[in-house]
């Protein structure tokens, strides 16, 4: 068992620990998206707060501190007990890894030649190999992606281990990503009109396409696939938000809510779909698991190839990341051998 000063899986339980010689703080809550906000109790005789809890189904747990001081100020920190950190759109979080948690062998890979630039023809930042290639993978939310996720280095470390052909990376940046990227019909019409067919004749790519999209990027580009299925050579979609009544009512405050849910159900009831190669990936403990996992038999008895991938994590950048090998690599392999 490997342990972390400040957090560490002891057998079927997570436990977490803060020091406090003197109790200068007047409570700890844990910030936790799969374990939730229970507080730590005080152990005097140890001089620490202390938190244990069953572990979930997940091999890293993403969290934060909230501190309550003794005059009543509250702050959220990241535990200083344990140099682990992951990095997201709202900040660094602290994570704990448990002992058969492996990071992807790609991250220590060397990468291949190439070239990063700003795309002529549209909003996009495109990575292209040294060699010609006709082929291009989009991706929602590309910035976040490529800095989160690492999906830049993912490919040109992949590319230099032989382990996919080459292709452009199209990383598509999400000005408004809560009305663009909740099945809008004037963004899926401006993607597959405007700024696929621009992007493909500035790369010479004149190949349908893979779309990638991670939570609502994810939704987006199933919409727009289903907008203009000429277009799309196969999908790879993380923890999409295909929202349902049945599953997600805790989502209905969402100003786009009722476009998703109405989206989602004719996809749902649709007896046939423009079938693609797809791979949708969701984590063991986040609430969207039981949306995709219906997506994904919706898909797959359209015509879809479906692969359907738990993985034993929650709705974070790194649980997408590490998720990108094998299974992405798969997907590729087959849409583009």
């Amino acid at each position: 068992m490997e342990r972390v000063a400040g957090a560490w899986c002891d057998g079927g339980a997570v436990c977490f620990r803060l020091p406090d010689q003197d109790q200068e703080l007047a409570g700890v809550r844990l910030i936790c998206g799969v374990l939730g906000s229970p507080e730590f109790t005080y152990a005097a005789e140890r001089k620490h707060w202390e938190l244990r809890l069953p572990r979930p189904d997940a091999a890293r747990i993403e969290y934060r501190l909230e501190l309550t001081h003794r005059d009543g100020r509250r702050e959220t920190v990241c535990d200083q007990g344990n140099p682990r950190r992951a990095p997201g759109g709202f900040g660094e979080s602290s994570v704990l890894w448990c002992p058969d948690y492996r990071e992807p062998d790609w991250l220590h890979l060397p990468p291949a030649g190439g070239q990063w630039r700003e795309a002529r023809s549209a909003d996009a930042r495109v990575w292209s190999p040294a060699c010609p290639t006709d082929r291009m993978l989009v991706a929602h939310d590309g910035p976040d992606y490529d800095k989160y996720a690492e999906l830049g280095r993912y490919v040109t470390a992949s590319l230099a281990a032989g382990r996919i052909a080459p292709f452009h990376l199209v990383l598509l940046p999400a000005p408004d990503r809560f009305e663009n990227y909740s099945a809008s019909t004037p963004y899926a019409k401006k993607l597959t009109t405007v700024t696929l067919p621009a992007l493909r004749a500035e790369l010479d790519a004149p190949a349908p396409v893979v779309g990638a999209g991670a939570s609502l990027g994810a939704l987006a580009m199933l919409h727009a696939q289903r907008h203009a299925p000429e277009l799309f050579a196969g999908l790879f979609l993380q923890s999409g938000s295909f929202f349902q009544r049945r599953f997600d009512p805790q989502e209905s405050g969402f100003a786009r809510y009722q476009r998703i849910t109405r989206f989602v159900g004719r996809v749902l009831r649709a007896a046939s779909g423009p079938g693609v190669p797809a791979t949708l990936t969701c984590g063991t403990v986040e609430e969207n698991l039981a949306n995709n996992r219906s997506m994904a038999a919706a898909l797959g008895a359209q015509g879809y190839e479906v692969t359907f991938v738990p993985n034993r994590d929650a709705h974070n950048w790194i649980g997408w990341r590490d998720a990108l090998d094998p299974h992405l690599t798969t997907l590729l392999r087959r849409v583009w051998p």
